[in-house]
């Protein structure tokens, strides 16, 4: 296991290529690759060449030549590293879906016990919901943040002592935080010894307008985070995002390029996007990175300003879904076996036909350590 100083500085990325840290590049295609096209005619041939592609006269050297010619291994930028053996290949993750008050002290005290009913029936990863201290609202992110960096973090103390009391590794969610000046959402890992893993900063803000709908604007109170986070720990290699992070293919394709296992989600959708996207993007980012995707939702509250959706999920790397609840307050508890990643990945090989000579994603943050 990499301690939190040795993956800083294996994530340690160039400032200059923050507005940019995940981006598909395409790549310059080769005349030398082309087939000559025996059947097409002007405007079809004229198309293929637009394109670079070429009809072979041969089936056989047709696949030989586009084979020889695919590099998947330059499709991504630097080459994706094979996947880490975990230290667990089995184990049960619980995802405490919460209610949550104005009350912070409350909203403390239950998340704790919430985690210890969770460790009870025999998890060893404990994911929760996002902004489980506070209500969800710009009025109360400054009122609720907490100076995690300085020490005055009663939430994050919380899961520090219950992570190395129960033993348990916690995706703690995520909390407003104050950093000088600036608010940011994010999540706290903590390991079983209680020791902070990682810290995940929000990088997606969540500025929607919906006429008639919803509209809502984190941007006006919180900063965007300038990294991903990605932090090996007891039950494997997990990808951190939060909720509206969600949305954006890129970042899962970057955790999966460095070898996540798991990708986990704390995030409050609401009723408009909620009952269209959350499970859609929970099961996309899934299949397409053939990895498991958990996601933490707090509690509906019909009667509070931003009404969150629910449903708090587990999906497997084929893009099932394994575990699931309604809107109500629920732990939910499941299973992740990773050899089901190495079936799914063998079964069809993604990884062995991505067209590097046409397309690469580029890790900026890897490409510049």
């Amino acid at each position: 296991m990499k301690s939190s100083a040795s993956l800083s500085s294996l994530l340690c990325y160039n400032k200059a290529s923050l507005s940019r840290s995940a981006f598909l590049l395409p790549k310059p295609l080769h005349r030398s690759s082309f087939l000559v096209g025996a059947g097409a005619s002007g405007p079809d041939r004229a198309a293929n060449r637009r394109v670079g592609l070429r009809i072979g006269t041969s089936g056989f050297s047709t696949a030989a030549v586009m084979a020889a010619s695919f590099k998947p291994e330059q499709a991504r930028a630097p080459p994706a590293l094979p996947l880490p053996n975990p230290p667990l290949a089995k184990f049960k993750i619980g995802l405490c879906q919460l209610s949550v008050t104005a009350d912070k002290e409350r909203n403390i005290a239950h998340a704790r016990e919430a985690i210890r009913k969770a460790v009870d029936k025999g998890v060893q990863l404990v994911l929760l919901p996002e902004i489980w201290n506070s209500p969800y609202s710009n009025d109360s992110f400054p009122v609720y943040a907490e100076d995690i960096d300085g020490g005055s973090s009663p939430s994050t103390a919380m899961l520090s002592e219950a992570a190395k009391a129960l033993k348990v590794t916690i995706v703690g969610g995520s909390i407003p935080e104050r950093c000088g000046d600036r608010l940011y959402n994010t999540c706290c890992v903590f390991g079983s010894d209680g020791v902070l893993k990682a810290k995940h900063r929000k990088i997606h803000l969540f500025d929607i307008d919906i006429p008639g709908k919803i509209t809502f604007m984190e941007s006006k109170t919180l900063t965007a985070g300038e990294t991903p986070t990605i932090v090996d720990t007891d039950v494997g290699r997990i990808g951190i995002g939060i909720c509206y992070d969600i949305r954006f293919q890129e970042l899962a394709m970057i955790y999966a390029a460095r070898g996540a296992h798991l990708l986990c989600y704390p995030g409050a959708f609401n009723m408009t996007t909620g009952p269209l996207h959350w499970e859609l993007l929970q099961r996309a980012r899934a299949v397409d990175n053939q990895l498991y995707v958990a996601t933490c939702s707090p509690a509906r509250d019909a009667g509070a300003g931003y009404v969150a959706w629910g449903h708090s999920t587990l999906i497997g790397p084929f893009g099932q879904v394994l575990a699931t609840t309604e809107h109500e307050e629920a732990i939910i508890i499941a299973d992740i076996d990773y050899s089901e990643m190495e079936m799914r990945r063998t079964n069809l090989p993604l990884e062995k036909q991505r067209r590097g000579d046409l397309y690469q994603l580029v890790d900026f943050q890897r490409l510049n350590s």
